[in-house]
């Protein structure tokens, strides 16, 4: 993770050059952005492993000197082979004492070295690669686990969020990677460019192939920003097109892909947003192609041109055959360093472009932590009150209150039932009790003081709590009530007294494995795929396992038969005693057990009381609870 003072380069806030005066502005502004993704990135690696670049400096040595080498020798071979047929040749016996003999074996040792640091390298780049996404993986999801939740309601935080996991994993080690390949065909570039300089009438060639070099360099940089920038503002494209074909692969949606015959539809549309994605980079790739296409040419006419010079040489006998091979390699040779170390720089260059995306997203920032330092401790085993004093709460870059002025007082060891329509409200407010948000205006005290003050993990702990959207963990039975609290030493009798509690371990104990089944099939063959109504009850068992001093249950028994509700809140009355307990639930009739019901309508609390109380006054819950009661009436005369 970046320090503090790093800011993320803003690749598309740096505006270009009004004039000749402006480029070294720009230029150092750019320049600048490079070198802090640059050091990011170093600094990433070498937290991976000192030892990848200590490696792969050694192999960019090897790689830029052994080419150099490799042509010296070959024309010490060549030079000394034309020299004896000059003579007319000489005994075989004299071959194995000549130089000729001596330069052979050097050349394949030097041969047998480079096949082995080649494949000391791939090696090093497919462990390495694995070493170096997997800390930036970890990274990402260490960043992602002190994020704030509102942060995962936001789009832009998701885009950044699929662009970090996307490129992130492979392009730190390609960077580095591609650094040493630059360094190594430096190195190569100045072997080669010192063989010409020393060469007879040679030395101003390679003046010329560098020029002409110069604007497949400028092209080069041009197109991977354009590039970069491209795909970086059609990352909504590129989402929609994970999407769609997302959703023909998904086990949870495949069924109604099916049945409603969705499938066309949504090829249809991934390929639509492909053709929209794919017309303005192939436009990109293309015009930069013809770009070098021309530019190939004429750096082939030029490279012909002291072909025919250095063939003239031999021709008149003022330079020897390997002579020739060692100068027009070396041309050749200088050519390609100067287009690899074109390609490779702009290679890295737009790789920092993308690191950038995760250096923003490690820098989102964070509001949720404690207000106060120390931080508060939650008392253990003893009665909590809570309360709300006129909390209001809007969703970030939104101006619709969800929940307005709500003000209530929960004492120690009492019940409370939220109850109101969908949208009213009643999950918004658990979240801002548990303090997954923090309110827009208002305050939320626990035992009497702001909740903001308090450690999140000693806050957290505090509540033993089931959403409606609990999570179906693709483990076996025990983990997924264990989940529940991690932290607590494993004890199986535990994890079934909480089954027991919550009406599954009558399912569970028939179950092929029993508690060490393993749920869904996303891992296992032999998983178990559960209805909605079991993973319910196996969600209450988590929440009964952390036997936490408040207890909240979020629709607990939303898709449960009405037995298996009644069984589960006969059980809850039970729990409950002696905790602070908030439950939701759409059954009012689960309601008459609280102490206290707040009734909530469009973010606003209408109405608070008991059951009593609220019946006799004949307002909105009289309503809601009459509604309901009589159409169960309807049902059981049915």
């Amino acid at each position: 993770m970046p320090p503090p003072h790093v800011q993320p380069f803003a690749y598309d806030k740096v505006p270009g050059p009004k004039g000749v005066g402006d480029l070294p502005r720009y230029l150092k502004e750019l320049l600048g952005g490079f070198v802090v993704r640059f050091a990011y990135v170093v600094k990433l690696v070498w937290q991976t492993g000192h030892w990848i670049l200590f490696l792969l400096s050694f192999i960019a040595l090897f790689r830029g000197v052994a080419p150099v080498v490799g042509a010296l020798l070959s024309q010490g071979i060549l030079n000394h082979l034309q020299e004896v047929i000059r003579l007319g040749g000489l005994p075989a016996e004299s071959f194995w004492t000549s130089p000729v003999f001596s330069l052979l074996v050097l050349l394949f040792v030097y041969r047998i070295l480079t096949q082995i640091v080649t494949d000391l390298s791939r090696a090093l780049n497919r462990i390495a690669g694995e070493k170096v996404a997997r800390q930036v993986k970890q990274q990402i999801m260490e960043k992602s686990r002190e994020l704030d939740v509102a942060s995962f309601d936001n789009a832009a935080f998701y885009e950044k969020m699929e662009n970090a996991s996307r490129e992130a994993g492979s392009r730190p080690l390609m960077i580095i990677s591609e650094t040493f390949t630059a360094i190594s065909v430096g190195i190569e570039l100045m072997g080669y460019l010192t063989i010409l300089f020393a060469a007879p009438g040679l030395g101003w060639a390679t003046i010329v192939i560098i020029a002409v070099s110069i604007p497949s360099a400028v092209i080069n940089f041009v197109y991977r920003r354009k590039t970069f920038r491209y795909m970086r503002h059609h990352s909504k494209e590129r989402r929609q097109m994970d999407y769609y074909s997302s959703l023909l692969v998904s086990k949870d949606l495949i069924k109604e892909v099916r049945m409603f015959d969705l499938a066309d539809t949504f090829i249809g549309r991934f390929a639509e947003v492909f053709q929209i994605y794919y017309r303005g980079l192939r436009r990109l790739i293309l015009h930069e192609s013809g770009w070098h296409v021309a530019i190939g040419i004429l750096s082939g006419v030029t490279n012909l041109v002291y072909y025919v010079l250095i063939a003239l040489q031999v021709f008149t006998g003022q330079i020897m055959i390997g002579d020739y091979t060692l100068y027009t390699g070396a041309i050749a040779s200088v050519t390609t360093c100067i287009n690899s170390l074109i390609s490779t720089s702009g290679t890295i260059y737009e790789g920092t472009l993308f690191i950038d995306n995760l250096i923003t997203f490690m820098e989102e920032p964070r509001t949720i932590f404690p207000t106060v330092s120390p931080a508060l401790q939650v008392a253990e085993r003893t009665g909590h009150q809570l309360e709300f004093r006129h909390v209001s709460f809007r969703y970030p870059g939104t101006e619709r209150d969800v929940l307005h002025d709500i003000s209530f007082t929960l004492h120690p060891g009492e019940t409370l039932a939220l109850v109101g329509l969908n949208g009213a409200g009643k999950t918004t407010l658990i979240k801002l009790l548990t303090r997954l948000y923090d309110p827009s205006d208002g305050v939320i005290l626990l035992d009497g003081r702001d909740i903001r003050e308090y450690d999140l993990g000693s806050l957290y702990s505090a509540f033993g709590i089931i959403f409606q959207d609990f999570g179906k963990y693709a483990v076996n039975v025990e983990e997924n009530i264990r989940f529940g609290d991690v932290h607590r030493p494993a004890s199986f009798e535990e994890v079934r007294q909480a089954a027991r509690q919550s009406a599954a371990d009558d399912y569970i104990s028939a179950l092929p494995g029993g508690y060490d089944t393993p749920l869904t099939r996303m891992f296992e063959k032999d998983g178990i795929e559960l209805s909605i109504g079991q993973w319910q009850k196996l969600a209450v068992a988590r929440a009964f396992y952390a036997d936490a001093e408040i207890l909240i249950l979020d629709e607990p028994t939303a898709s449960l038969d009405a037995i298996a509700e009644q069984e589960i809140f006969n059980q809850f009355d039970r729990l409950r005693s002696e905790r602070t307990t908030i439950f939701v639930s759409h059954r009012l009739s689960s309601a008459t057990i609280a102490d206290q019901i707040l009734v909530l309508e469009h973010g606003r609390l209408i109405e608070q009381g008991s059951h009593a109380a609220l019946m006799a006054a004949g307002g909105r819950y009289h309503e809601l609870f009459a509604t309901q009661a009589s159409r169960y009436l309807a049902q059981e005369k049915l």
